[in-house]
This record gives structure tokens, C-alpha cells and sequence, in this order.
């Protein structure tokens, strides 16, 4: 079914308050099966929200409708959906007895400013009366209407056990499922994601979404079909194929963070890390302590901005800064090295590098950066060039630290 959403208040047009609840409910609706025309927010004008009212049951099978059904004069909803659709307002007596009741109970006298909830649009039924919670259903030109508070629990909670349940007994035929999968790609950028992918001729019915999330891509694969098994299997088959063609750059999916999946990855080999961080200020350390049970693989780190600090903390001589600086190959080497030494771990892994906005070269421009790992096996460094502000670099170094680490750890799993 195709739906419509209509947020409702000035404190949403103003900005004053985010619009959490359309997010919400147009996610709910498109892993239900339902495809959304538009959403429109609106301020507490009756004139515009009966406009958008009207032009919405021309065109959509449903519509969602969230704020404005409170008590105090800015909340207009229902008396502008009963102007635009022409049905007057009624009295929901259940409601309007609870309402007195409760007023009585408290010793406060009726005809109080609440009884205004209970006066809904002709035709409208509560879509749960008992619960106390505003929000009720109106079907008009056979469009189902959906009225929910714009307060974010009560809407979420309406929505989720009332509304979606309706609908999927209102909707007829086969009920579209929706097959999506995000994965977070690292390393590439994504006009090179989008050519891997142009070549490898994925069928037309799967649809690619890309999100630049800093500094990685988020990369979605949907599959929207009514042909159960059959669907699963082509959806399965095309992320494995995409799988294969972006390699080692795909380190996730969403709802898992680098710094834990790397985690997970030294706990499986038993191996002990610790960081040597200096233009990244202890950034990669923090990430990999925000897991909880972290302690059992990380045995910590430095920050060694200064010169003598590297010198004195991680052991690289005096005679490496002096002859290829702090930002090199050779002292990211050492500061590897020297950080796995004295932690006693079983890999280091260190960052140094330009971060700006200033000390940089023509040899050396800023966001040059130097990573290495020192386990047994040996060390191993990488140079990377990152773009950007300050915060950016450190940002994207960190990233690059973390992924260079899952992608040596797979390695070793392969040994």
C-alpha cells in the first residue's frame, strides 16, 4: 500500500522540536511492506492542514497523522480535519466519561480544557480508549486515516501494536516484503563503489543506496517482492555478490562498530593489544575502551605528542626523528614496536601524523599519516593522505588504524 505522512505543530516547523516521529513511522511502514508517497509537516494552521489532508486521500491507500490532539488551544488537528472533511465533531462518550470521572476523582470541575479530548470528528473511533493515550482512526473516501499524539513514546507505541497490525488486515493480495541489508564500507570512495558495482550487472529488481556516514559509506542492498522463498534466495545471492566485489572494504553491517568487531577478532586469535597514539590524541584507545570486556584484550596505550616523549615512553631513537621525523614510516615502525615491548602485548599498533591546520609540507601536506603494527611475525606500515579539518583527519586516521588492524587480524586467522 502507498501512505502518506503529516507531522502537525509549530514547534516542528519552527525547529524548536525535532521530527523524530515521521523517521519513525516511514521506517516502520517501509519493513512492513508499504511504500511511502511523501511526508509534509505542517504548522498549527487549520487552512494548510486540511489542504494537505484533502490532497493526501487523493492520492495515497492510507495516511499516518501525528501531533496536535492535546488539550490546550494549540492543538487543532481535530478540529481542522473536521472543517476540511466536513464531519462535525462528536463527543466519544467513553472517553468523555473517563475524562469526568477522573476529574471528579481530583475535585476538579467539569467542563475542564481535557474534555476537549474526548470531542473527536463524526465517524472517528479511538484506537484504544482504555489506554487513556489520544489517537483514533477515520475512514474517508475509503482511506484509512491514522491520528496519533505527536508526543514520541505514546506515537511509537500506538503505531507499532495498533496501527501496523490494522493496516496489514486492511491491505489485500500478497503483502510486500522488504529484504534490506546495510553494510559500512571503509577505504573506498563511493564513485569507486558505485563503478565496482555498475559492472557486475546485479539484477534490476535489487536497488543500491549509498550514505556518505564520515568516514565511511554506508552501502544499502533492498529487495522489495512478493515472492517469498524465491525472493530470499535472489536477495542472499546479490549481497554475496556484492560482497565479493567490494572485498576487504566491507568491515560491517549496520549495528556493528569496527572497534568491536576487532575486538571480537583478537579474543578468537588470543592476542593482547596495545596503541601508540600521537596525532590521534588517544582517540583509538577511547574507541576500543568504549566495549564493554575490552580489558580482556586491551592492555592500554600512550599518547606520545612530543618528540621525547616517543623517545623516552615508546623507545624510538633520537637518531630516527633526527634523520626521517615524527611523522615517517620509520618511527610509526617504532613506536609499534616499542608500545607491543614495553605493554608486553602480542600486537602494537601506533599512528603519527599531520593533523593541521598547520605543519605541513610539500613532502609532508598535512593529513599525511603513518600507521604500523608490530606483532612477532614482524612489522608493518602504511602511509595514508586524508583531507579535510583537524577533527576530520584524526577522525579518519583513527578509522584507518582500527580497519588496518581488522584486516591484519583476518590475515592471521588465515595462517
Amino acid at each position: 500500500m502507498i501512505g502518506e505522512i503529516i507531522a502537525i505543530g509549530d514547534e516542528l516547523t519552527s525547529g524548536r522540536i525535532m521530527n523524530t516521529t515521521s523517521g519513525y513511522a516511514a521506517r516502520k511502514l517501509f519493513d512492513a511492506g508499504h511504500t511511502i508517497h511523501a511526508m509534509s509537516t505542517i504548522g498549527d494552521s487549520p487552512e494548510l492542514i486540511g489542504q494537505a489532508l484533502l490532497q493526501a486521500i487523493g492520492r495515497v491507500d492510507f495516511i499516518i497523522v501525528t501531533g496536535g490532539l492535546g488539550s490546550t488551544d494549540d492543538d487543532i488537528t481535530n478540529e481542522a480535519v473536521s472543517q476540511a472533511l466536513n464531519r462535525p465533531t462528536m463527543p466519544d462518550l467513553a472517553i468523555l466519561a473517563w475524562i469526568r470521572e477522573h476529574l471528579s476523582s481530583r475535585k476538579i470541575s467539569q467542563h475542564n480544557p481535557l474534555e476537549k479530548l474526548a470531542w473527536l470528528p463524526g465517524g472517528a473511533q479511538s484506537l484504544e480508549p482504555e489506554s487513556r493515550v489520544a489517537g483514533y482512526q477515520l475512514v474517508h473516501d475509503n482511506t484509512p486515516i491514522f491520528f496519533l499524539p505527536g508526543v514520541p513514546e505514546e506515537m511509537k507505541d500506538l503505531m507499532d501494536r495498533i496501527v501496523l497490525p490494522k493496516l496489514m488486515a486492511w491491505q489485500e493480495g500478497s503483502v510486500l516484503q522488504t529484504l534490506q541489508r546495510i553494510y559500512k564500507v571503509f577505504g573506498l570512495a563511493e564513485s569507486e563503489i558505485n563503478r565496482r558495482i555498475k559492472k557486475s550487472n546485479l539484477p534490476p529488481q535489487i536497488k543500491i543506496g549509498y550514505y556518505p556516514v564520515y568516514p565511511d559509506v554506508h552501502l544499502s542492498i533492498m529487495l522489495r517482492t512478493t515472492q517469498g522463498q524465491a525472493g530470499g534466495e535472489l536477495f542472499e545471492s546479490a549481497c554475496q555478490g556484492l560482497e565479493q566485489i567490494l572485498g576487504g572494504a566491507v568491515y560491517g553491517r549496520e549495528g556493528e562498530e569496527l572497534e568491536a568487531l576487532v575486538g571480537e577478532q583478537l579474543l578468537q586469535v588470543k592476542l593482547t593489544l596495545g596503541v601508540a597514539e600521537s596525532c590521534t590524541g588517544g582517540l583509538i584507545a577511547h574507541r576500543i575502551t568504549k566495549i564493554p570486556g575490552s580489558s580482556r584484550y586491551f592492555l592500554g596505550g600512550a599518547v606520545a605528542y612530543a618528540n621525547e616523549l616517543k623517545e623516552k615512553l615508546l623507545g624510538v631513537h633520537s637518531t630516527t626523528l633526527e634523520r626521517c621525523g615524527a611523522v615517517s614510516r620509520e618511527t610509526a615502525e617504532a613506536m609499534a614496536i616499542g608500545i607491543r615491548q614495553r605493554c608486553g602485548a602480542g600486537i602494537g599498533l601506533s599512528v603519527t601524523g599531520i593533523a593541521g591546520p598547520d605543519g605541513g609540507t610539500e613532502e609532508k601536506p598535512v593529513g599525511t599519516v603513518f600507521i604500523g603494527i608490530s606483532s612477532r611475525e614482524g612489522a608493518q606500515v602504511e602511509k595514508f593522505s586524508f583531507s579535510g579539518n583537524r577533527h576530520r583527519i584524526q577522525s579518519s586516521a583513527a578509522q584507518a588504524g582500527l580497519n588496518m588492524l581488522r584486516l591484519y587480524l583476518g590475515d592471521y586467522f588465515r595462517v
